[in-house]
């Protein structure tokens, strides 16, 4: 698609006017262990967090087909001896921890630019990340795909962003960590950055064209 980045924020693309942020493993990093130790506790020793999540039916959850309590309970039942179920919507709230020069960049660049939320996010988990840490007020915007009933990678959700948000897509940048999701925004047109850690996404974006501010 003309216009289109191939690398990750290697081409020169002047006038970006609006920045994507994916939330989890961006803004935030995921910290499975209080979960993972209150599963052990009872029973169940998890070791990898998607396949926790797979068996909880985490994508039902995030794109709106099963409710916090249904997700709550598919939690529990991993376990042979079921933990009480407070504790269990406290281990699966008690999973985020923010990366503050992410959260400093998307600062900066809403002083100059359109700065937008889109993240595959679950009811609960969003609840949380409002409350504690006031993420919906990192962007302008947010877009949640338990909200918009689909998820990253689908297209959907990124046409849904283009027209909530007012994208220009060939204006946009997109901020990611799986590659998958980078890979479905290039493919509406967006520029896309692969993000690994907050040194390497501000160069990309400095390489975009855009001030990513001190440090």
């Amino acid at each position: 698609m003309k216009g289109m980045d191939t690398l990750d924020g290697s081409d020169s693309a002047p006038g970006i006017a609006h920045v994507v942020f994916d939330i989890g493993q961006v803004l935030v990093k995921l910290r499975p262990a209080p979960l993972f130790a209150l599963l052990a506790e009872h029973g169940y020793q998890p070791d990898d967090l998607e396949r926790v999540a797979r068996r909880i039916g985490i994508v039902e959850h995030e794109t709106g087909r099963l409710d916090g309590a249904g997700l709550l309970a598919n939690i529990a039942a991993l376990a042979p001896r079921p933990p009480d179920p407070a504790r269990v919507h406290a281990a699966w709230l008690d999973m985020f921890e923010p990366d503050p020069r992410m959260l400093q960049l998307a600062a900066h660049l809403r002083a100059s630019r359109g700065v937008f939320l889109l993240s595959n996010v679950g009811e609960l988990h969003w609840a949380q990340l409002r409350a504690a840490w006031r993420i919906h007020e990192v962007g302008h915007d947010a877009l949640t795909s338990f909200e918009a009933g689909v998820m990253k990678p689908d297209e959907a959700i990124y046409r849904e962003a283009e027209r909530r948000f007012a994208l220009d897509p060939a204006r946009t940048v997109f901020i990611d960590d799986r590659a998958e999701n980078v890979a479905a925004a290039r493919a509406c047109g967006w520029h896309a950055v692969h993000h690994r850690d907050a040194a390497d996404t501000c160069r990309a974006l400095r390489s975009l064209g855009l001030d990513t501010g001190p440090g």
